[in-house]
């Protein structure tokens, strides 16, 4: 079984990937795992501590790739997070974050189109679209920035039209929740009556809506280093 990390053991989603997670297995399976893992080397003598290193279990295939996942980032972190919390703290965690999600769910439902209406998990997902309106669930997301919200991922899962999958974390508020409640709601409201304003959002952010489609077909990518590396 693969763990994923992301949410429940901090570790956010991104960061260019592959993703990474500790990988579970029966103890009759642990000696035929890929190489290398990472488990303690007894020491030489009494007096020096255990050290962490990679090991090659004893019926293991080998090396499948070079590239050990985000050990130093997403790995360490996820540990760091579970030894602060503990076994009670990580079921509180996961409780408020099904809580969030249930309440902004109850909230939004008599606006937004919630195609599998039902108690959800850390999760759920809206239709952002309006009976109507040419309003689509980028345009949504876009001006929630406007409201100084961190959009919602957009189009996934792919079976949900104009998809909005919104997860609160466990570490949001009420008055937070109730926020971007309100701000979702006067969106919906804004779709109908100023479809245009939502077309042009971001309106208030620094920079306004790129031209994705002309960002993609013509890269522009360039690597700043600082003036003394450059040395």
């Amino acid at each position: 079984m693969h763990f994923n990390l992301h949410k429940t053991f901090a570790v956010p989603h991104g960061g260019g990937g592959p993703g990474c997670g500790p990988v579970g297995v029966a103890a009759h399976l642990v000696d035929f795992l890929p190489a290398p893992i990472v488990d303690v080397i007894e020491p030489e003598t009494d007096d020096e501590p255990p050290l962490f290193g990679f090991v090659t279990p004893e019926k293991s295939i080998g090396r499948m790739k070079a590239f050990h996942g985000h050990f130093g980032g997403g790995m360490v972190r996820a540990f760091t997070y579970i030894a602060m919390h503990g076994p009670e703290g990580l079921k509180d965690i996961a409780e408020y974050a099904v809580l969030n999600a249930n309440y902004l769910q109850a909230r939004l439902r008599k606006t937004y189109h919630i195609p599998h209406d039902r108690i959800c998990m850390h999760e759920f997902v809206a239709e952002g679209r309006f009976e109507g309106s040419d309003v689509r669930a980028l345009d949504i997301a876009k001006r929630l920035m406007d409201y100084n919200f961190h959009p919602p991922t957009n189009y996934f899962p792919l079976i949900v039209h104009e998809a909005l999958m919104i997860e609160p974390t466990e570490t949001e508020n009420k008055d937070t929740l109730d926020a971007f409640a309100d701000a979702l709601i006067k969106i919906a409201d804004e779709a109908r009556t100023q479809p245009d304003l939502l077309h042009k959002a971001p309106i208030t952010t620094k920079f306004g809506r790129m031209d994705e489609v002309k960002a993609a077909r013509e890269l522009v990518l360039c690597c700043w280093l600082p003036e003394d590396y450059q040395k």
